[in-house]
């Protein structure tokens, strides 16, 4: 009798530790589902500060001629002449010289020294651009970069996936050049980087359909009906130049103009924005609970 008590009072303790530890699982999961559901603070936050209003942003001017279309602001510090809106037309504020464009102007040059800075993957000096296709990562300059035809920009289903191009001189595009995000996440690419760090100039032939974030250290030129549907024209020392352009900060996704993906660490530098670690502790929870089960079921 005393045998089959001590049999049952060791059943009755390994169903209580069992039950603990199925309580204990079941939160686990529902903590990692919450945080996992909870978008991070990361996410939200731009590279470019408030240079993430800016549309078109120039050092020494910004001069327009022609039927551009500009959504988002429209600033120059410290130069200070604006030309050519109208007949340009502007969907958001624009700003002279002054506090709000000399911030904005800061916050591009915080980016650019970043993006310049940042550990590269592959070194494309020489190689054309078009008729690539480049998957998320920093690709190296050493010099000039040029496009002729079509580069493709591969997100492989990532939600964060970003495209860092390091030029150390000028970015030039061919006529009727563009550039296209194939494969974008479950957000549609709204999350996502596209940044040109620029080491002179950049000039967008005609009727380029370019896309991402220009940081120029001297000027940019757009010639006639060249196009950036999602992104921004910033131009750190020297002129923004306009010619029957459309550039938008809006992409029809909703998303800021492919200024994400990326966000600074605590050091100051920039980094990718790191997979959640909620969804490495939601998949940890749902094996512990489905390996509890397969231990109960054989008991059984």
């Amino acid at each position: 009798m005393r045998n089959i008590s001590k049999e049952m009072s060791q059943i009755s303790d390994e169903r209580i530790v069992s039950k603990m530890k199925c309580n204990f699982l079941i939160l686990f999961v529902v903590a990692a589902m919450a945080a996992l559901l909870s978008p991070p603070l990361a996410s939200a936050m731009s590279i470019l500060g408030t240079a993430e209003n800016f549309a078109v942003l120039g050092g020494s001017t910004v001069t327009n001629t022609g039927s551009t279309t500009i959504t988002g602001d429209v600033g120059v510090s410290p130069g200070s002449a604006i030309t050519g809106f109208p007949p340009g037309l502007v969907t958001g504020t624009i700003h002279g010289p002054g506090a709000v464009s000399l911030q904005a102007q800061s916050d591009v040059t915080t980016a650019y020294t970043g993006l310049a800075a940042m550990p590269y993957n592959s070194v494309l000096t020489g190689t054309n651009l078009g008729g690539l296709t480049l998957t998320s990562g920093v690709y190296k300059f050493d010099s000039e970069a040029q496009l002729t035809g079509l580069l493709t920009l591969d997100a492989q289903g990532n939600n964060n996936a970003y495209w860092v191009f390091q030029i150390g001189s000028k970015l030039t595009t061919a006529p009727g050049s563009s550039v296209v995000l194939t494969n974008l996440g479950t957000n549609d690419g709204r999350d996502n980087g596209l940044y040109w760090q620029v080491g002179s100039s950049a000039t967008l032939g005609t009727t380029t359909a370019f896309e991402g974030n220009i940081l120029a250290l001297t000027s940019i030129t757009m010639n006639t009906g060249a196009t950036i549907p999602n992104g921004r024209a910033l131009a750190r020392n020297g002129a923004v130049t306009l010619d029957a352009n459309d550039i938008s900060i809006v992409c029809p996704n909703g998303g800021p103009g492919y200024s994400g993906g990326l966000v600074y660490d605590s050091a100051g530098n920039i980094v990718p924005i790191p997979i959640p670690a909620a969804a490495w502790l939601l998949g940890s929870g749902l094996l512990g609970l489905v390996g509890l089960q397969r231990r109960r079921d054989r008991k059984a």
